[in-house]
């Protein structure tokens, strides 16, 4: 019976020695997906968001069953199209800073030196991000679009400080009272 306990407490030791540095991937991955987009020229950029666009304006035509022409799901999808493009950098640095968060927030960086070291690390990607841009034809660097990222990216790491604080007062709170 002994033997279990200790093949247990092993097997629980290498699976967070080996899971924690993989923690760390979808970071990776984010800014992957992140430089691919800002890497697309600004004809092949606009089309994507303005599909975009135009599949929510026919879904909420659907929906609300509105039974729009296409001149006027035309033109609402030229109404919609700046805020699809500017949701759209909100919500890639918010996912980038949630994936950058947990990885440090595991590993034990909590409160003030969690908002610093992931927001800063996430705006100078923001701003690597933008100057990347200056190079692509048809995009250009934007400080508006920085702003806009740096919301996101404040807004994702105070979410995975939220879920981490309630995780830990509610989920892991029995486990770490059993330790003890």
């Amino acid at each position: 019976m002994k033997l279990l306990h200790y093949l247990g407490i092993f097997i629980k030791t290498f699976l967070r020695t080996l899971l924690k540095p993989l923690s760390f991937v979808p970071a990776l991955v984010m800014m992957y997906v992140i430089y691919g987009l800002s890497g697309q020229d600004g004809a092949e950029s606009g089309r994507l968001s303005y599909r975009v666009s135009h599949e929510i304006v026919e879904i909420a035509d659907e929906a609300a069953d509105l039974d729009m022409n296409e001149a006027q799901i035309d033109h609402y999808t030229e109404r919609l199209h700046p805020y699809v493009r500017k949701m759209a950098h909100f919500t890639e640095y918010l996912l980038l800073a949630m994936s950058v968060s947990l990885p440090l927030y595991v590993y034990g960086l909590r409160g003030i030196l969690l908002v610093f070291a992931a927001g800063s690390f996430c705006v100078a990607f923001a701003c690597l991000d933008e100057y990347h841009q200056s190079f692509v034809a048809g995009r250009g660097p934007s400080k508006r679009d920085v702003v806009i990222d740096s919301c996101g990216v404040f807004v994702g790491i105070l979410i995975t400080r939220i879920t981490g604080f309630i995780g830990r007062k509610t989920i892991f709170a029995p486990l770490a009272k059993k330790r003890d």
